[in-house]
């Protein structure tokens, strides 16, 4: 398949992330295209990483899939040839959706990032090593990087439209969609980790945090949105790699990552857009990590 650096549909597009592009199908509907498009350090890369978008999308349909019955959610359909018969106007744009198309309903979206955490790692490690706390509230004393939390802690977010989120307190959560809401966010937050995290580890992946969103659809229900638990919006650790008390290999953009820090180092780059151009072999690799990743998460190759 070609790889899409951005797209242009016959609808109205509502939003441009770094990695999707969000249009309007109509009051009740949205469709959302996942390009190849790649960050990192916050910076959108000038190439494309072939599959990811494909990927990433049918990664979330898989975990919407496995998901129902436990929450609700906003996937009506990832199959390409099902969204072009419920909106033919994308007929003459099959090849450039396929697989990377999902069907949604809309939803009012909660500006909270319901973050959990499984695992002592990233931002969450550097403050513990700072001043024993996460988002401002003590952890237990003693515990070393990587190391699993006995119980996963919930951890929201502020959602930055540009740069890092903010994490935030459970109480300031409160104050910004009140206690009734913010206990419905945390208790689904939990449900799919757990059912996540159980599923992964089968395959041989460790989901060691990971982050969702949620929206109200208009019967009033609160619904999953978004992404859920692809390698983007998760920290992936391989199960048969992991050792406690040291930095883990990322599963996804690692290739990425070790070509952008010795540029950095070398002080070919400064850490700021533009970013440097990456060689076909960090591409490939890049590539190559994504496609694992859903073949351990699925236990499928990836077939579009």
């Amino acid at each position: 398949m070609t790889a899409m650096l951005s797209s242009d549909l016959p609808l109205t597009k509502l939003g441009r992330g770094k990695v999707r592009d969000i249009y309007a199908v109509d009051d009740d509907r949205l469709l959302l295209v996942t390009t190849d498009r790649i960050s990192a350090f916050d910076v959108v890369m000038g190439e494309t990483i072939p599959m990811k978008g494909a990927v990433l999308t049918q990664i979330s349909a898989f975990w919407f899939n496995e998901l129902e019955g436990v929450v609700p959610h906003h996937m009506i359909s990832a199959d390409t040839d099902e969204i072009i018969a419920a909106v033919p106007a994308l007929q003459p744009h099959r090849a450039e959706l396929l697989g990377r198309s999902m069907l949604c309903k809309r939803t009012t979206v909660f500006p909270i990032e319901c973050v959990i955490r499984g695992y002592l790692s990233g931002s969450a490690w550097k403050e513990y090593a700072a001043s024993g706390t996460l988002a401002g509230e003590k952890l237990k004393a003693g515990l070393v990087e990587s190391e699993k939390l006995e119980p996963s802690i919930f951890s929201p977010a502020t959602k930055a439209e540009t740069g890092h989120d903010e994490n935030i307190t459970i109480a300031k959560m409160r104050e910004v969609v009140g206690d009734e809401v913010a206990y419905t966010l945390e208790s689904m937050t939990r449900a799919i980790y757990t059912l996540g995290e159980e599923l992964a580890r089968e395959q041989g992946i460790i989901i060691a945090d990971t982050k969702f969103e949620f929206g109200r659809d208009k019967d009033g229900r609160i619904i999953l949105i978004d992404e859920v638990m692809t390698p983007d919006s998760s920290r992936f650790w391989a199960v048969d790699a992991y050792k406690p008390g040291q930095p883990q290999a990322s599963f996804d953009k690692q290739p990425l990552r070790d070509y952008l820090d010795v540029e950095r180092r070398a002080g070919r780059w400064n850490g700021d857009a533009p970013p440097p151009p990456l060689p076909a072999s960090v591409v490939d690799a890049t590539s190559k990590r994504y496609l694992e990743a859903y073949r351990r998460v699925t236990g499928a190759e990836l077939k579009i």
